[in-house]
């Protein structure tokens, strides 16, 4: 009895080193481009939670292992790189701006459907839903939309960002550290370094105290 072959799926097809280059181009955003490419218009797609990385990266290989790049353009998941600093080491988590959703950027037919053979490239496709929009229809997302989410796409080497979720004057208690149980009030940020300057009362005069941000939290005090 002969072998029965199954034929791969797309997802796993490797492409030439050609392909994925333009794949991979087409999976950022930078500065010049243009907003939209002509003829086409930007779309939401749903997708699973956890899954739009891999549903952007398969279709990007199958738009060009079917030559569709005439009637689907970039692919976007816009993310945001942070950087925490914590007893002196730093770790750096990425995060999806838009937990599932994926840009698409493609061509409608003249009566706003999606051409057949994109509508299968893409609802074949492990963790796909469905576009925001009617049924078979979707709606082109306004320009101030595509704004934002291209601004949040740009690919400028990824350097991560400490952000400081504390603002000068804030009331805040030392949970961690030698001043653990004090409370305070934020003097200054210095977001490069990860510190909070905290004010504190110490044998009745006030002091500052550089702290790491994980070291206090915020108090219900004005």
């Amino acid at each position: 009895m002969a072998d029965e072959q199954t034929k791969p799926a797309a997802e796993s097809v490797e492409i030439p080193a050609s392909l994925a280059d333009a794949a991979n181009r087409n999976a950022h955003i930078l500065p010049g481009d243009p907003v939209t490419r002509e003829g086409m218009n930007w779309f939401v797609l749903r997708v699973a939670s956890n899954k739009e990385s891999s549903v952007r990266d398969t279709l990007l290989r199958k738009v060009q292992i079917e030559r569709m790049p005439h009637l689907v353009g970039r692919i976007l998941v816009p993310t945001e790189k942070t950087k925490t600093i914590k007893g002196g080491k730093q770790k750096v988590t990425e995060t999806k701006l838009y937990p599932g959703y994926v840009f698409v950027e493609m061509k409608l037919e003249d009566d706003g459907r999606i051409p057949q053979d994109v509508f299968f490239l893409i609802k074949e496709t492990t963790g796909v839903g469905d576009f925001v929009g009617t049924k078979g229809r979707p709606t082109p997302m306004k320009a101030y939309e595509i704004e934002k989410m291209q601004a949040a796409s740009y690919k400028i080497e990824d350097q991560p960002q400490i952000k400081l979720v504390f603002e000068k004057g804030e009331h805040v208690s030392i949970k961690e550290g030698p001043f653990q149980g004090f409370e305070g009030t934020v003097d200054e940020l210095f977001p490069e370094k990860g510190l909070v300057r905290v004010l504190v009362t110490i044998f009745g005069r006030q002091a500052p105290v550089d702290l790491e941000e994980w070291q206090i939290t915020k108090t219900d005090k004005a």
